[in-house]
């Protein structure tokens, strides 16, 4: 830990934690101009001397020590007075230590940009005086309601697990809400595409214009999927991420930073970490299209049929022979959820994923789906048994709808996978 606190020396800011596992923080803050920048995972008595003795400009402070954070300050505003948490940090020139809640300020900024963009309303023509659901009761929680409160009028009503106000009861006391929070972990990497609010409870909320999710992690959680099935514009937490870091930031150089950095820092992590997700019919050249890709990205590629042989010690011509279809789409299923959570990936899908539609959810949580549309005269069965025992033709008639319906592109095939791969890569603006 000494090591950390030494940091700081050659850090001017950076981020206080504990545990911290990987952080979008030291990226972001390198575009807004608050770097060097460097992570701080410290023992909760190793904070106050850091916070008091360290030779820092301006911190940024995570879980478990915001209300240490504010307990610690020299000054606090008016909203870590209000809640009692500061996530932010930052020396005056008189030396005094300064206490923000920019979490505050970075959910305000994407609620008014939500609304603005999606909703062609204001936030407060939106909600003031109307009924708004945060779910869970932490940190995260205090934060969205006092922007709720505060910048947009509205009458929050806090759900969780346990009081007056739980999950059980929700559809029947509330469906007169106009907008859904999420500020719980529930849906957050690994755990995902969970959702603290199934579906059908989320059909009942009659009155909804909105869902948001504070979580960023994967880029549509759970919750974000549903309200998209269901007409609602949707957005999960990545703009907060952003927006909050960004005034953090112009508190630390003493100076406004332009809001449109917000959008140019989302953009840049959005192509670092969605997936491209290759479907289409057997033989349309996914594998080959894939590698190429991949290849052209930089980024690791997956094919799930090569990984489910992986993991099984059998290919999927074997599994199909030996225990059956439907007990190798359940295995498809499985490696799928696994891979299609991670971030930064090139995948290529077997043909049949579109047969589950469990898969398709596990698929666009963290990545973009392009259907390579291949003619049926060109696809070959050999070596495929679901091919050979239905025939490309019955196939293609069960499954080109549902290929066309997931994707996000369709990219007509070129001839060969150096040219399918430089379209998808133009088609996707990467």
């Amino acid at each position: 830990m000494a090591g950390e606190r030494g940091a700081a020396t050659t850090a001017p800011y950076g981020l206080v934690g504990h545990p911290l596992g990987h952080s979008w923080s030291p990226k972001i803050h390198e575009h807004l101009g608050s770097f060097p920048y460097a992570l701080h995972d410290l023992d909760r008595d190793e904070v106050e001397p850091f916070v008091r003795d360290g030779a820092w400009r301006g911190l940024n402070v995570t879980i478990p020590y915001k209300r240490l954070a504010a307990e610690l300050a020299d000054v606090r505003s008016p909203a870590v007075e209000r809640l009692g948490a500061a996530n932010t940090l930052v020396r005056d020139r008189d030396g005094r230590i300064v206490a923000e809640n920019t979490d505050v300020l970075g959910f305000a900024w994407m609620l008014a940009r939500f609304c603005r963009e999606r909703l062609s309303e204001s936030p407060r023509g939106l909600l003031e005086g109307r009924k708004a659901l945060v779910l869970g009761s932490g940190g995260a929680a205090a934060a969205v309601r006092d922007a709720l409160e505060h910048a947009a009028g509205a009458r929050v009503v806090t759900i969780s697990r346990s009081g007056d106000e739980t999950y059980a009861t929700l559809a029947e006391r509330h469906a007169d809400a106009v907008l859904l929070v999420n500020t719980t972990p529930v849906g957050m990497f690994p755990r995902c595409p969970d959702s603290p609010v199934d579906e059908g409870t989320l059909s009942r909320l009659t009155g909804l214009r909105g869902v948001l999710d504070v979580v960023y992690n994967p880029t549509r959680t759970g919750l974000c999927l549903s309200a998209e099935r269901l007409g609602l514009p949707t957005e999960s937490g990545l703009a907060m991420l952003v927006a909050q870091a960004l005034f953090a930031s112009g508190l630390f150089q003493g100076r406004d930073l332009d809001d449109a950095l917000v959008g140019t820092i989302e953009r840049e992590i959005y192509f670092q970490t969605e997936n491209v997700v290759l479907i289409g019919m057997p033989g349309a050249g996914k594998t080959t299209c894939g590698r190429a890709l991949a290849r052209v990205l930089g980024r690791p590629f997956v094919d799930l049929d090569e990984a489910i042989a992986l993991e099984t010690g059998r290919g999927a011509a074997q599994i199909i022979r030996e225990d059956g279809e439907d007990a190798f789409r359940a295995v498809e299923t499985r490696v799928t959820a696994d891979y299609a959570a991670r971030s930064g990936l090139v995948i290529a899908c077997g043909g049949g994923v579109v047969t589950r539609p469990e898969n398709r959810d596990l698929l666009r949580q963290n990545g973009r789906v392009v259907f390579l549309d291949r003619p049926v005269s060109e696809l070959s069965s050999a070596g495929r048994p679901v091919s050979q025992a239905k025939g490309v033709e019955r196939i293609a008639a069960e499954r080109m709808g549902l290929y066309r319906a997931w994707a996000d592109v369709t990219l007509p095939c070129t001839g060969s996978a150096a040219g399918d791969a430089e379209l998808a890569r133009e088609l996707l603006g990467l």
